[in-house]
C-alpha cells in the first residue's frame, strides 16, 4: 500500500509539473502556475499543534501559504522576513493575511519544531504527511509560497526567497484590485 501511495504522489507530481510553466515571469521570483486565477486545491490536514486544518473555512481572509522544509537553506534565509510579514499583517488585525507554514513529506518533525523554538515564529504550520499538498500546488522547490484571495483563488505563486516588504506590497496589490473590482 505504502508503495502505491507513493507512486501516486510521485505520479501526481509529474503532472503538475509537465503541465507547468515554470517559466519566471520576471526577476522578483513570480512565476506562471495552472492554479493561478482559479479555485485553490483542497487543503484539510492537521497542523504541527494537531488542530484540524480547512482551508474552505478559511475563505473570506487573504490566505499566504508557504512551502518550506527546516533543512532548506533559503528556506532559513527567508525566515526572518516571513516573521517580519506576519508580525506587519497582524498589525492590520482582522484585515491582515493569515500566513502558514506547509511542510514537505519527509521533513522531521523534531527538526521543524527546533527550527521555529529557535528562529521565532508563531503562525500555523500545516502537516503535508502524503505529500498530496505540495503535488496539488505543484512546489517543485522549496521555499515557493501562494497568495489566496479570500474567494479562494489563488492570485500569486512566488519560487524561492521573499522579502516581507515584497510580499505585503504583493497582498495590498491583490487587495486594491479586488476593492475596485479588477
Amino acid at each position: 500500500f505504502v508503495a502505491l501511495a507513493v507512486a501516486l504522489v510521485l505520479g501526481g507530481l509529474f503532472f503538475v509539473l509537465a503541465q507547468s510553466d515554470s517559466t519566471v515571469a520576471d526577476e522578483q521570483g513570480i512565476i506562471e502556475s495552472p492554479l493561478l486565477d482559479r479555485v485553490a486545491p483542497s487543503v484539510r490536514t492537521t497542523t504541527l499543534d494537531g488542530a484540524p486544518f480547512d482551508l474552505a473555512r478559511r475563505k473570506g481572509s487573504w490566505v499566504v501559504f508557504n512551502f518550506f522544509n527546516s533543512t532548506c537553506v533559503p528556506c532559513k534565509a527567508e525566515h526572518p522576513e516571513l516573521v517580519k510579514f506576519v508580525e506587519q499583517q497582524r498589525s492590520f488585525g482582522a484585515e491582515g493575511a493569515e500566513f502558514y507554514t506547509v511542510l514537505q513529506v519527509g521533513d522531521s518533525l523534531d527538526s521543524v519544531k527546533e527550527f521555529f523554538l529557535t528562529r521565532g515564529g508563531d503562525w500555523p504550520i500545516l502537516l503535508d504527511d502524503d505529500g498530496a499538498i505540495n503535488v496539488d500546488f505543484g512546489v517543485a522547490q522549496v521555499p515557493e509560497t501562494f497568495i489566496i484571495d479570500p474567494n479562494g483563488v489563488v492570485r500569486l505563486r512566488w519560487a524561492g526567497q521573499v522579502d516581507a516588504d515584497t510580499l505585503s506590497g504583493l497582498v495590498q496589490q491583490f487587495r486594491d484590485a479586488a476593492a475596485v473590482g479588477g
